[in-house]
C-alpha cells in the first residue's frame, strides 16, 4: 500500500545568523504603522465605541443607558458557515461605514489582517466588552486620563456589574481584549494604562492569540463544554498515558520514562530538570525488526478531516522506523482494520521534531505509533515520543523550524535574513519564508523579528497560472505549549494581487522572471511582502516559542478564488478595525 506523503519540512538554521549578499527586496505591508495597534481606529470619524465598535440604531446587545453609559447584553449565537440565513457574521476588508441591518459586518481594515485583531472583534460580535472596562479594573490597572487626547476619555470608562459580566472570573491582562499601554494617549512617550503588577506592563494588549481566560468566559457564556476540533491530546505526564494501550502480540514495549540529563521530555524542556515524562523504545538490544505498538484510545470523529502533530526524536540506528498507523472500524462496529499513514526513519538530528500527519478517517478509529528496531548493533539510543495532539483540522502546508534562534537573535543585526528552504503548495506554486531576526522596528517592549513571504520558480511553472493571483499566504510562529488548547500562536496574512513592481512587470509574476536566483536553492526568489513587527523578542521568549531554542513557523498557500463572490445580500458594518 503506497503510504500517504506527510507534509513535514524542516531546515535547521546555523548557530550564527548569516546575511545573503545578493537578494530581493523586502517590502512592508504597513509602511505607515497602520497596524500598530489597529483596534483603536484613531483617524475614523465615525461614532465609534470604544475605538472599534460602530452603535448603529437598534443594536441588540449594546443599548445606551439615561446617564449616558452603554450596557451589554450577553446574547446567544450558534456559528455555522452562512447558509443565506437573515441573521450573520460577515467579515470585509474595507474602510466605510453601514449600519446594522440584519445581519453583523467585521470591517478588518489595513493593518487588521491578523489572527488576534480578528478575534478581538468576532468577540465583541459575540458580545464581549474591553477587559479595562470591567467593574474591578481599578484594582488591577490604572489609567491615566489626564494623558488622554481630548474628547477620548469615554474610551476609558468603567462600567458596573450590572450592566457588564466578567463570567466571575479574575482580571485577565493577557486578555485579547485589553488596551495598550499607549493606548489614545497624547504625548507618545507617556502611556494611559500601567499596571498594578509591573511584569503585566509588556503584557496587556498583546495581538497573539486568545488568552485562556478568554477561551472560558467564551465557553461559560454559550454553555459551550469543550474544544470541537480536538480529538486527542497527551503530554505523558501521568501513568494513565492518556488511555493508551500496548498491543499484546508485539516483540516489546513502549516505556513511559522520566525526563533525565541527556534524555530530556519535551514537554516541561528548559524549565525543570529531571521532570517530565514521555514515551521511549530503545533500538539498542534485542532482535532487528521487533517492533512495539502504542495505541490512542478509541476516537469518534465528526468530520473526515484529521491532522495528528506531535514531537519526537530518533538517536538509534538509521534502520530504525517510527511508523504512524490507524486501526478503523472493519464495518461491523469492531476497530481492527489497519492502514498504514507513513513512516519516519532516524537521522543525524537527534533532537526534538515536530510532526504533522494528514489523515482522512470519517469512522471510529484508533490511532497507533509503532517503534521498530532496525540494527541493535549499531544504535546507540531509541526511538521518543511526546505532545501529541490530534485535532480535525487541515495539517499546515509546511513547516519551516529555525534551531538556535535565541543566539541567531543576540547576534543578528538589522541586515541579517535568513531565507527558508522551498516549498510546495498543494497546487505547485513554489514558494519560500524570509525572516528578520531584529527587524528595524521596536517599541516599549522592545525589539522584533519581521517575517515576509515571496514565491519561488520551482519544477511545475510551466502548467502553473501567472502571475499567482488570489492566493492566501498564512504564516504563524508557534507556541510549542504542550497543552494545544493553551498556545498563543501568532498568526498573519496576505492575499497575492495583480500589483506590479518598479519595472512594470506583475509582482506575483512567474519569479524565473521578475526574480533573483539564489544558489542556496537552486532556484529564483521574488521580491518578498510581509511585517517587520510580526513577533516580539519579548513574546518569544517570555512563552513556549522557543522551547529547544527552535523556532517552529507554519506556512500555508490557498487558492481562495472561491471566497470572492459571496451570498450575503447587503454589506453593513458594526466592527470596525
Amino acid at each position: 500500500m503506497m503510504e500517504r506523503v506527510v507534509f513535514l519540512v524542516a531546515f535547521a538554521a546555523l548557530a550564527t545568523s548569516f546575511t545573503i549578499p545578493v537578494s530581493p527586496k523586502v517590502h512592508e505591508l504597513y509602511e505607515n504603522g497602520e497596524d500598530d495597534n489597529p483596534i483603536l481606529n484613531p483617524g475614523s470619524d465615525a461614532n465609534l465605541f470604544e475605538g472599534d465598535i460602530l452603535m448603529p440604531e437598534g443594536m441588540p446587545w449594546l443599548t445606551k443607558n439615561t446617564d449616558g453609559k452603554f450596557q451589554f447584553l450577553t446574547f446567544w449565537v450558534m456559528i455555522w458557515p452562512y447558509e443565506g440565513e437573515k441573521t450573520f457574521i460577515k467579515f470585509e476588508k474595507r474602510g466605510g461605514v453601514g449600519d446594522q441591518q440584519n445581519g453583523q459586518i467585521l470591517s478588518l481594515g489595513p493593518g487588521c489582517d491578523h489572527k488576534a485583531v480578528i478575534e478581538h472583534e468576532l468577540l465583541h460580535a459575540l458580545g464581549f466588552y474591553h477587559e479595562q472596562s470591567r467593574t474591578d479594573r481599578d484594582d488591577y490597572v490604572d489609567i491615566w486620563l489626564d494623558q488622554v487626547t481630548p474628547g477620548l476619555e469615554h474610551n476609558f470608562n468603567k462600567y458596573n456589574d450590572d450592566y457588564i459580566t466578567d463570567q466571575n472570573t479574575a482580571y485577565d491582562y493577557e486578555s485579547v481584549m485589553h488596551y495598550r499601554p499607549f493606548s489614545f494617549n497624547k504625548n507618545e512617550s507617556i502611556p494611559t494604562i500601567t499596571t498594578k503588577i509591573p511584569e503585566f506592563y509588556n503584557i496587556i494588549g498583546q495581538y497573539l492569540d486568545f488568552s485562556k481566560m478568554d477561551v472560558l468566559r467564551l465557553n461559560r457564556m454559550y454553555n459551550c463544554s469543550g474544544p470541537l476540533t480536538l480529538l486527542d491530546q497527551c503530554a505523558f505526564e501521568y501513568a494513565s498515558v492518556c488511555g493508551m494501550i500496548q498491543a499484546s502480540s508485539d516483540d516489546a514495549d513502549w516505556v513511559h520514562t522520566k525526563s533525565s540529563v541527556g534524555a530530556e521530555d519535551h514537554t516541561l524542556l528548559g524549565k525543570c530538570r529531571d521532570a517530565g515524562y514521555f514515551m521511549h523504545f530503545s533500538t539498542m538490544t534485542g532482535k532487528p525488526q521487533e517492533s512495539a505498538l502504542l495505541e490512542s484510545r478509541t476516537l469518534y470523529p465528526k468530520r473526515k478531516l484529521q491532522c495528528l502533530q506531535f514531537f519526537y526524536k530518533m538517536t538509534g540506528s538509521p534502520l530504525d522506523r517510527l511508523v504512524i498507523w490507524v486501526k478503523l472500524d472493519d464495518g461491523t462496529g469492531t476497530i481492527r482494520r489497519m492502514k498504514k499513514i507513513h513512516t519516519f526513519y532516524a537521522d543525524s538530528d537527534h533532537t526534538w521534531k515536530i510532526a504533522h500527519v494528514p489523515m482522512e478517517v470519517g469512522v471510529k478509529f484508533r490511532y497507533a505509533f509503532q517503534a521498530v528496531r532496525g540494527d541493535p548493533s549499531a544504535s546507540a539510543g531509541g526511538i521518543y515520543i511526546d505532545d501529541i495532539s490530534l485535532s480535525e483540522t487541515r495539517c499546515p502546508n509546511a513547516v519551516w523550524r529555525i534551531q538556535n534562534f535565541s543566539k541567531i537573535m543576540e547576534t543578528a543585526d538589522t541586515n541579517t535574513v535568513i531565507d527558508s528552504p522551498r516549498f510546495y503548495s498543494p497546487e505547485g506554486y513554489g514558494y519560500g519564508v524570509r525572516i528578520m531576526p531584529l527587524s528595524s522596528y521596536t517599541d516599549y517592549t522592545g525589539s522584533y523579528a519581521g517575517l515576509y513571504f515571496h514565491l519561488t520558480s520551482g519544477v511545475n511553472d510551466a502548467v502553473m497560472k501567472w502571475p499567482a493571483v488570489n492566493r492566501q499566504a498564512t504564516l504563524v510562529v508557534m507556541d510549542q505549549d504542550p497543552d494545544i488548547k493553551l498556545r498563543m500562536s501568532t498568526a498573519r496574512s496576505l492575499t497575492t494581487d495583480m500589483r506590479m513592481t518598479s519595472d512594470g512587470e506583475f509582482f506575483w509574476d512567474n519569479p524565473s522572471k521578475v526574480g533573483k536566483y539564489d544558489p542556496s536553492c537552486t532556484c529564483y526568489r521574488g521580491e518578498s511582502w510581509g511585517w517587520r513587527n510580526f513577533v516580539k523578542h519579548f513574546d518569544l521568549r517570555r512563552r513556549n516559542y522557543l522551547k529547544n531554542d527552535d523556532l517552529i513557523i507554519f506556512i500555508d498557500f490557498d487558492d481562495i478564488t472561491s471566497l470572492i463572490n459571496t451570498e450575503v445580500p447587503i454589506k453593513p458594518q458594526d466592527f470596525i478595525s
